[in-house]
């Protein structure tokens, strides 16, 4: 046992007791190295409004948060929901108390001319309330992705209907809950393999607004002085739920026989289904906002055990909890292990765990460059090579959650801009401070995005939630001359949609994993289209295993195109974009 996992063990009982508030360390940040002077080849654009994204994301007021629930947000997703090769857009919503605005999530279709056009209402999807996570999945396998989404009161799955509209099935299908839950990580997955696919759903707390104290009612209801929003700290914590999919289109309560309703405490955010270990069955790692975060390893039984503080990705490495909000997923040191990018609360760091071996990770947000980055609320993450180099880097968006703070701690603005590290290819990162364009730079009160190339030119495009103003869609233009690919997944005895599914590539001397995920970043969901940049490579070799475990191979595949491999049939379609 190392020393983060006995302060872990130690520590975790007390800290979960603590009242009031989000974790921050109040840490300084490490000095900035010289920079490198390498050329970063992308360049982002906010092409949100000439592209028809022009309504707000309702969410709370403006100049004052009463209530947690105000300050949270939501995700946002990239979805083709009508099967046509480009990227829809569907973003949730949220309300207000007082004075509510007629506010719903949207569905926006894909012009394919760098536009979208509203079509919530004709599909179906107008729906009022709180908001949060967004999972895209086939659950029925029918060819089309659905659509899970959290929230308070109530979650609600939508199915696709094949026909560009939705249905609410969240009765029939069994998913119904009671209580004040206020639902928050969720993700499909197949986690006993029988290729129907399975749903995670997490909780953050019990919210009664009859019952929370009011701002500043409380002493621990302030922050640095300034009385603020009560929570999470202090409220009813959240729970984990598993259901398994009957195949009849209902969903049975598994979370007792399944385990992970055992793991009590802490406020679970965004949840990613992956395999952690290595052992070829999709694991569960949620984030926990100042409390312990939860790792549900698959026992190949039906059933999970916790082994968050164990693997080292409970607490930080000085065996306290952070604020944990978001989290990319991917294999940044390119040794075909995914590795974790989590954020975190202003005055902390955002953390980079490395995958070591059984199941283990290692904190090496310091000596990986990271500690640079305090100032910032950070919310969706990824793991995604912006600049097709063959090197993932590290985004983020950020935003603070207390507007009454800014007027007297004008160093805690509200809106703030968005970070990039990009990846030197050392194991180590640099903060691109103002060189990757002005959608980088742009200040706005951000919370979950999506990673995606929504206009199919070969690289990957960012979707912005921003609170109380309409959502930032920055346009990636890569020059230089690297190379990329990407890999389309069609399931056929595993679950259509391939979800958990694990590609890796081998490119010139490097080797790089990636999953098929349904929801990561903060509480979103990317396009399923996996994504790999090449660099100087101009081929690759696919290793494929199947969510169900069988394992295939597609040698020397030519790079700068779209393949789309179906399960036992290799590639059935290619198809190659033009650059913009």
């Amino acid at each position: 046992m190392n020393r983060r996992q006995l302060l872990a063990l130690l520590c975790a009982p007390a800290l979960r007791g603590q009242y009031g508030g989000m974790a921050s360390r109040t840490v300084k940040p490490t000095p900035r190295g010289k920079p490198s002077g390498l050329p970063f080849h992308a360049h982002f654009t906010d092409v949100a409004r000439e592209a028809g994204l022009r309504e707000p994301t309702i969410y709370g007021g403006i100049d004052r948060k009463a209530y947690i629930l105000e300050t949270v947000g939501c995700g946002a997703a990239f979805i083709d929901y009508d099967n046509d090769g480009w990227l829809d857009i569907f973003l949730p919503s949220g309300t207000r108390f007082e004075g509510a605005p007629t506010a719903t999530n949207r569905l926006y279709h894909n012009n394919r001319d760098g536009t979208f056009t509203d079509v919530t209402e004709k599909a179906g999807l107008h729906r009022t309330g709180w908001a949060s996570g967004v999972a895209v999945g086939d659950y029925n396998n029918d060819g089309f992705d659905d659509l899970f989404l959290s929230g308070w009161p109530r979650n609600a799955l939508y199915r696709n209907n094949g026909d560009g509209t939705f249905t609410d099935v969240t009765e029939k299908a069994d998913l119904l809950h009671g209580g004040n839950r206020w639902g928050s990580g969720c993700t499909f997955i197949d986690y006993d393999r029988n290729g129907l696919l399975d749903l995670f759903v997490g909780t953050y707390l019990e919210f009664d607004p009859k019952t929370i104290p009011p701002t500043g009612g409380s002493g621990n209801c302030n922050w640095k002085g300034i009385p603020v929003h009560c929570g999470p700290r202090g409220l009813p914590p959240g729970a984990a739920s598993l259901y398994r999919n009957n195949g009849d289109g209902t969903f049975s309560d598994v979370t007792e026989a399944s385990g992970v309703g055992k793991a009590k405490g802490s406020y679970l955010l965004t949840a990613v289904a992956a395999d952690f270990d290595n052992d070829g069955w999709p694991d569960i790692y949620v984030a926990c906002d100042s409390t312990p975060s939860f790792l549900f390893r698959n026992n190949h039984d039906g059933t999970f055990r916790e082994v968050g503080l164990l693997s080292g990705l409970a607490l930080n490495q000085d065996g306290n909890p952070q604020a944990g909000m978001g989290l990319g997923v991917g294999d940044y040191n390119l040794d075909g292990s995914l590795d974790i990018f989590k954020t975190h609360f202003c005055d902390d760091v955002p953390a980079l765990l490395r995958y070591q071996r059984n199941g283990n990770f290692e904190d090496v947000t310091i000596p990986a460059g990271l500690g640079v980055e305090t100032r910032f609320v950070g919310w969706g993450a990824g793991i995604v090579d912006l600049d097709n180099d063959g090197l993932p880097d590290l985004f983020m968006v950020s935003g603070n959650v207390f507007p009454e703070a800014e007027k007297k701690l004008p160093n805690y603005p509200l809106a703030t801009p968005r970070v990039i590290f990009r990846n030197l290819g050392n194991g180590a990162f640099e903060e691109l401070l103002d060189s990757a364009g002005p959608g980088i730079a742009a200040a706005h009160c951000s919370r979950g995005c999506a990673f995606g190339d929504f206009d199919n030119d070969g690289d990957l495009d960012v979707l912005i939630v921003n609170l109380n103003e309409p959502p930032s869609l920055l346009r990636n233009d890569v020059s230089g001359d690297n190379h990329w690919l990407k890999v389309k997944l069609e399931g056929v005895k595993s679950n259509r949609g391939a979800i958990g599914a694990r590609v890796t590539a081998h490119y010139g001397d490097r080797i790089q994993a990636q999953e098929v995920l349904s929801q990561s970043s903060f509480l979103s969901a990317s396009d399923s289209r996996l994504h790999f940049g090449l660099g100087a490579a101009q081929k690759a070799d696919l290793e494929i295993r199947w969510p169900n475990g069988g394992k295939e191979t597609v040698a020397s595949v030519s790079a700068d195109q779209l393949v789309v491999i179906k399960e036992g049939a290799g590639i059935i379609r290619k198809e190659a974009f033009r650059r913009r």
